[in-house]
């Protein structure tokens, strides 16, 4: 063995213990910390034996505990040097669990906490490999209680006692301190997590106690809802003959498209914070809720086809490109389930008078043997199409209110065919809109119920299916999906409708 090796080894392994240390300390100290999001989020070869565990109070309770404590007593036997093969081997089992609820394998990470990118190697891997190796090595490979313990064993105390050599007594304390290395460190480890308890303490009176209260811009606290607080799975209606949630997913989220008024940045920021493991992570997630179709233009085909390979997802996709033969063909190679007729275009052509060129799309959607629909913000270009005898599978039309204040800009002006269009209003005659699709026997997907985050889901969801539509599309972040399946769930359970159920 080289002359430092022993050294860089006793560091490693200080280090190894630090981390498992601090990160049970951390879960001791927060009462409300458990793995069952954790486990529950779990979609790898084990994820049944995972998701039984969060299932169950009483085992998710003893999980809980073992994870815990065994983080600080690994942490802890690593850091002091004692029975390191034994809290090795038990670090290297516990790092397994972890490794195999997300493997770093494409698909199957969804819902952890990442610093980085890998694939099939991450941290987890590497410092479980590094215990492993610790299995293996002699005590006499690190300073520590271990090999402190052994000298003291081999020892011969009950024989007389040599005469005094200086030498050996010094080597002996050296030895010592060397197995003792640890000590010194231990301390620097409680000052450390001292101080951030300290400033956590500080941080928690900061934001919380001493909140501003003449400003408008004060900090609000909320909850994400998470799948252990879903209500039920979404039902479903037919479309053709596709089985589709009631509630369909919008793309304009993911696909940055964010109609924020006035506030220029937001496309971009949406953009950002969608990456595409997000955005899978999303689309899983509202599977799980029981969601199975979403609504977004081609550009998108490229995220879902790698949803549906890397996750083995079944979510539906309802391409919005049927205003065109070449996007036409490209929503069907890319495995679109259905195709509409996109309402902003379909509005300018009903506008223009270009109803033959809707009718012949739509034909041709058919002639792939998908559901063809036709799209609109203008209940004039749903009217126009019916007078022109076109007769589509499914509608989908713009629904809301206009109970909010940035709707009360200009509105007489406001069409999507007018120059002046300011992205705020998107259902221009909601009463006429409801007045008129009730008339209607093919289904109705009602979509910008929120006006684009303008009106709350408590609202907007019961406006949609209390006034007709059969179908409701909403563009959601990953933290409202299970918050809006309820508000569904919630407003299906009591509906107030005169229009009989399309599909």
């Amino acid at each position: 063995m080289k002359k430092y090796a022993i050294y860089i080894l006793t560091g490693l392994r200080i280090l190894v213990g630090w981390h498992f240390l601090y990160e049970g300390i951390v879960k001791l100290m927060n009462p409300g910390w458990s793995s069952k999001i954790f486990l529950m989020g779990s979609n790898w070869a084990f994820s049944d034996l995972f998701h039984w565990m969060a299932g169950s109070s009483g085992v998710i309770h003893a999980v809980d505990f073992l994870n815990t404590w065994g983080l600080i007593l690994i942490g802890l036997s690593l850091f002091v040097g004692l029975l390191i093969r034994w809290s090795s081997a038990a670090g290297a089992l516990l790092l397994l669990f972890y490794f195999m609820a997300y493997p770093p394998i494409p698909g199957h990470t969804f819902g952890a906490v990442v610093e980085g990118n890998y694939i099939w190697v991450n941290k987890t891997l590497i410092e479980l490999v590094i215990l492993l190796v610790f299995t293996a090595l002699p005590i006499e490979f690190f300073f520590g209680a271990d090999r402190l313990i052994k000298r003291w064993k081999e020892e011969k105390p009950h024989q007389p006692i040599p005469s005094e050599n200086k030498e050996g007594t010094s080597l002996q304390r050296r030895e010592l301190l060397r197995d003792m290395i640890s000590v010194p460190l231990l301390g620097a480890f409680a000052y450390a997590v001292y101080k951030k308890k300290r400033w956590d303490s500080f941080e928690k009176k900061f934001l919380a106690d001493q909140t501003d209260a003449t400003s408008g811009a004060t900090m609000k606290t909320f909850s994400f809802s998470t799948l252990g607080d879903l209500k039920g799975q979404i039902p479903k209606g037919k479309i053709g003959n596709l089985e589709i949630s009631r509630m369909i997913m919008g793309g304009n989220l993911i696909g940055g498209w964010s109609h924020a008024r006035d506030l220029i940045y937001t496309d971009k920021l949406v953009k950002t914070y969608h990456t595409d493991e997000r955005i899978m992570m999303t689309m899983q997630l509202a599977e799980k809720c029981g969601i199975n179709a979403l609504i977004t233009n081609p550009q998108l085909c490229r995220i879902i086809n790698k949803y549906w390979h890397e996750t083995g997802g079944k979510m539906q996709f309802i391409s919005d490109g049927g205003n065109s033969k070449e996007s036409i063909e490209k929503s069907v190679a890319e495995g679109a389930s259905a195709i509409y007729f996109h309402g902003g275009v379909a509005d300018r052509a009903a506008n223009d008078g270009k109803y033959d060129e809707i009718a012949k799309n739509l034909e041709l959607i058919r002639s792939y043997g998908k559901p063809a629909g036709i799209g609109a913000h203008r209940i004039e270009t749903v009217k126009g199409c019916v007078e022109h005898g076109i007769k589509p599978d499914y509608w989908v039309k713009t629904m809301h209110h206009h109970n909010y204040w940035s709707a009360k800009v200009d509105l007489e002006r406001q069409t999507t065919i007018d120059k002046d269009f300011r992205d705020n209003i998107f259902d221009f005659t909601p009463e006429e809109t409801i007045r008129f699709m009730s008339t209607l026997e093919e289904p109705w997907i009602g979509f910008k119920l929120l006006a684009a985050g303008a009106i709350h889901p408590n609202e907007g969801i019961p406006y949609g299916f209390n006034n007709g539509a059969d179908f409701i599309c909403l563009g959601m972040y990953d933290f409202q999906v299970v918050e809006d399946c309820n508000i569904v769930l919630d407003s299906l359970a009591k509906v107030q409708r005169t229009r009989p159920w399309r599909g």
